[in-house]
């Protein structure tokens, strides 16, 4: 779907979405209330900076992966300071783009406020690696992290600055923090990257209304937005995407399909979820390709490697220099014991995910060939 033509259009009604933001909604609770279409449509055809027919016409690929723990600190620590930790599954991690869910802080704070040494990953799980291991993600191609979800205060708010700073040092870029919006530029494309859980310490995925606000603003700084989001319950359970909120151990998870949609109302080119520790179905939204969830892809003595937990995937995408899809495809990998992502050569995820998708979206859902060619459905 071509939008460079429209960009051309006035930008009042993205300017108005984007005043929500400066005038507090962020702080408005957990309403699911959000802007009509209507006046978002504009919004999304407006000028970004950057846009033009040279960056419509230029295309990049994206790689993304579900939740990322290297290391489980003090005890448990991959050989050789984690070298070559990626190394299996790098030929599918390689493009324009790299990023991940780092579900883990990158700190030397040794005590957590949420689990007591006794309690530790073993009735309450806290997971960490020392600073040294932001150069396992560095190593292993990864350009960006998101930091929106519910481990990423596991070490306190010492803990969380410390990590961004170990990013920062690597090279890597991280998003999920209350109002953050980082910029990459990828081959002349600039592509913001937000990332959305339902807690306070990021940009709450609960409140719909602001989230709109914030796509609607970066909309004015890039030519492309990607929505990282955690959102839903967790284990076999909650496999399948249902409307309505989730609730999981008392938190509310959100709405994933409202949400999803709603970023995309809002003008985000993709929605890319995890959290639930398993795969999740694929949907079509409006010509955007919705990622519910990539499930485990990490989980170095951290996460469970059996059953559909342990199954895993690296999605590609390739989009243009304004958002459009061109393309996309699954990779297919395993979380092997002590937790290592690897090829897969049987390939469990693809007809996981078809199967999902079959089930949760019968009319909308992605297309998956049986060799995880991902494609829209035919109207």
């Amino acid at each position: 779907m071509a939008r460079g033509p429209a960009r051309r259009m006035r930008s009042a009604a993205l300017v108005s979405l984007a005043m929500l933001v400066a005038t507090g909604l962020a702080g408005c609770g957990t309403t699911t209330h959000w802007v009509p279409a209507a006046h978002v449509a504009a919004a999304k055809a407006s000028s970004a900076p950057g846009a033009s027919a040279t960056a419509a016409a230029t295309t990049f690929t994206l790689s993304a992966v579900g939740d990322t723990i290297v290391a489980s600190a003090p005890h448990y620590l991959p050989p050789n300071g984690g070298a070559g930790f990626f190394d299996d599954v790098a030929s599918a991690l390689h493009s324009d783009l790299q990023m991940a869910n780092l579900e883990e802080p990158i700190t030397d704070v040794k005590s957590s406020p949420k689990c007591s040494a006794a309690e530790l990953n073993k009735t309450c799980f806290a997971f960490r690696a020392p600073t040294s291991y932001a150069k396992v993600l560095k190593q292993g191609g990864f350009d960006l992290v998101n930091l929106a979800n519910n481990h990423t205060l596991d070490y306190g708010t010492a803990g969380h600055t410390q990590t961004k700073e170990s990013l920062t040092a690597a090279g890597i870029k991280y998003t999920g923090p209350p109002g953050y919006i980082p910029i990459v530029t990828v081959k002349g494309v600039k592509v913001a990257v937000l990332g959305f859980a339902p807690y306070s310490w990021a940009n709450n995925l609960l409140n719909i209304r602001a989230d709109q606000a914030l796509i609607a603003k970066a909309k004015t700084m890039a030519d492309v937005v990607i929505v990282q989001a955690h959102m839903g319950g967790e284990g076999n359970s909650y496999q399948h995407v249902k409307p309505g909120s989730q609730i999981f151990l008392g938190e509310n998870r959100g709405d994933a399909i409202a949400f999803s949609h709603a970023m995309i109302d809002a003008g985000a080119d993709i929605v890319i979820g995890h959290s639930p520790h398993g795969l999740r179905a694929m949907e079509f939204y409006k010509g955007h390709l919705i990622a519910y969830s990539l499930g485990n892809f990490a989980g170095y003595h951290a996460l469970a490697t059996k059953g559909v937990e342990g199954v895993s995937m690296v999605l590609r995408v390739t989009l243009t220099g304004d958002g459009s899809f061109v393309s996309a495809k699954m990779v297919p990998t395993s979380m092997v014991a002590p937790g290592v992502p690897k090829l897969d050569p049987a390939k469990k995820a693809i007809p996981l995910v078809t199967s999902l998708t079959h089930s949760d979206f019968p009319h909308t859902g992605a297309h998956i060939s049986a060799s995880g060619v991902i494609t829209a459905p035919r109207p």
